[in-house]
């Protein structure tokens, strides 16, 4: 079973995984902003290489957002909210490394059933899913598509819209028959003769357009000391006990997260909710849930890192994304000319058998780096954030500038899209949309080309076999499925 490991690639997981602890203890930068920011590292880098660095960046940027959630009471990463509830009642208590113990540890488990998930499951899917023509790869890429619409809660009708906007900017000189330029001045046809490029666009929505919204505030400092809650020494032996009990909790929200991550756009919030509401269910004391107690705080951590390794599975499967930071993810096997799907695995066995070492290792880098300097990592959430976004801008524009071997057409794409990502948040279009429109459109224009070529035109072709009505009916369920949460979130919110 080949696969890439040493010295140097523990060195780059490392390096990964503690970055990414940074950007999800700080409020306001998450897992996918850190993978966004750091994938043009990954030019001067192996596949193997890359792999190391940015799913460390991904393990940690998750784990990290237990960190403020359980001391300000913020949540680092969305998908940290319900650590909230029982995290810092407990650092009210006094109870603060306590907490930060049996969060890190349930991560560090959710991570590694998720792990085993992922190495059981993606060769089955794949397996199932090489059989595909033309046909049932376009199908499955509207499917993919579908995720647009669960993405789009309470604002349906603008994620689809700007998914689409997505898709036709994608399509941009994907084929000469498209004749898409004949709308763009003359002095610019010649910059864009291979349109937009998925990395500006990337670190534009991502990061520029966070800096925009920071700018509006004055980018300072908004958390002091007297703000957190001091993780004290005193409570620390307590958290041994309080996994006694609780392992039919701690699997069931692994899972839960898993289940969740491989179903695409669904989202990391949404898989810590629902592990938090089943741990209440079956809780012999559900009213203690949300008063301090390490039952809630078991649950939410363990779901939400079970939500990496599930998130994997449709991406190297299926070629889908199960979430933005899978999204980003795909830029970095494009840029080694990698195609993930249904021969990804059969066709790069090396690589696949890396991502398996690669999110081991991280996993376990994540758990030593957060569990034994916790007072060190506790203070993470006080790093000024005006000395902190210079030198990520200033990663932002050489990674641009290196796209194409040095083109400023992509630097001012990376503005450009960082204008659109930080307008897009200002009048409530999901982002995520957009990006998963524009990663999936070329795809779905060529395989439907292929498709109705073979047919001289006829577009019956998609309804002739057995595996395109199966496709075709969760492509209905998921349709369904996203209008009556639609409706649910609008009720709640009213």
């Amino acid at each position: 079973m080949p696969f890439a490991f040493g010295i140097d690639y523990l060195a780059v997981a490392f390096l990964g995984v503690v970055i990414g602890i940074i950007f999800g203890a700080i409020p306001g930068m998450t897992a996918t902003m850190a993978v966004a920011v750091f994938l043009p590292l990954t030019y001067a880098y192996s596949m193997e290489m890359a792999l190391y660095l940015l799913l460390g960046l991904y393990v940690g940027g998750i784990s990290g957002g237990l960190v403020p959630a359980i001391l300000i009471n913020i949540p680092g990463t969305p998908s940290s909210v319900c650590t909230t509830f029982d995290g810092h009642p407990m650092a009210l208590k006094g109870e603060s490394e306590r907490a930060l113990k049996i969060g890190i540890t349930s991560s560090f488990i959710g991570g590694m059933i998720s792990l085993g998930v992922l190495a059981v499951f993606t060769p089955v899917l794949a397996g199932w899913a090489i059989k595909f023509s033309a046909v049932e790869k376009f199908l499955i890429i509207l499917f993919a598509m579908t995720v647009i619409a669960a993405l789009s809660r309470r604002q349906m009708l603008r994620g689809i819209w700007i998914g689409m906007v997505g898709v036709l900017i994608s399509l941009m000189n994907q084929f000469p028959v498209n004749n898409t330029f004949r709308m763009v001045p003359k002095f610019l046809q010649s910059e864009m003769q291979s349109g937009f490029q998925l990395f500006p666009l990337l670190i534009g929505l991502f990061a520029i357009s966070q800096m925009f919204e920071e700018c509006e505030t004055g980018m300072r400092a908004k958390y002091t000391k007297e703000d957190a809650y001091e993780v004290s020494r005193v409570d620390g032996f307590k958290f041994t006990r309080d996994f006694k009990g609780q392992w039919v909790n701690v699997i069931r929200s692994a899972l839960i997260g898993t289940f969740v991550g491989i179903l695409p756009g669904v989202g990391g919030s949404a898989a810590s909710i629902l592990a938090y509401s089943q741990a209440k269910s079956w809780s012999k004391h559900p009213e203690l849930l949300g008063t301090g107690v390490p039952e809630g705080l078991i649950a939410s951590e363990t779901s939400n890192n079970g939500l990496t390794g599930g998130a994997l599975v449709p991406l190297l499967s299926l070629g889908i994304p199960g979430d933005s930071t899978t999204a980003v993810l795909i830029g970095a096997f494009m840029l080694q000319g990698i195609q993930v799907g249904p021969l990804f695995i059969s066709s790069h066995p090396t690589i696949w058998n890396t991502v398996l070492m690669a999110m081991l290792v991280c996993n376990v880098i994540m758990f030593l780096v957060m569990f034994f300097p916790i007072k060190l990592i506790s203070k993470i959430i006080f790093i000024p954030q005006e000395r902190l976004y210079p030198v990520v801008l200033m990663m932002c524009t050489l990674g641009a500038y290196a796209t194409l071997n040095g083109r400023m057409f992509d630097v001012w794409g990376l503005l450009l899209f960082g204008i659109v990502g930080y307008l897009l948040k200002k009048f409530n279009f999901p982002v995520s949309c957009f990006l998963i429109g524009f990663i999936l459109g070329r795809d779905l224009e060529n395989y439907f080309i292929q498709a109705i070529s073979a047919k001289s035109g006829s577009l019956a072709v998609f309804f002739t076999r057995p595996m395109s009505w199966i496709i075709w009916a969760l492509i209905a369920v998921s349709i369904l499925y996203a209008i009556l949460d639609n409706r649910k979130s609008k009720r709640a919110a009213n």
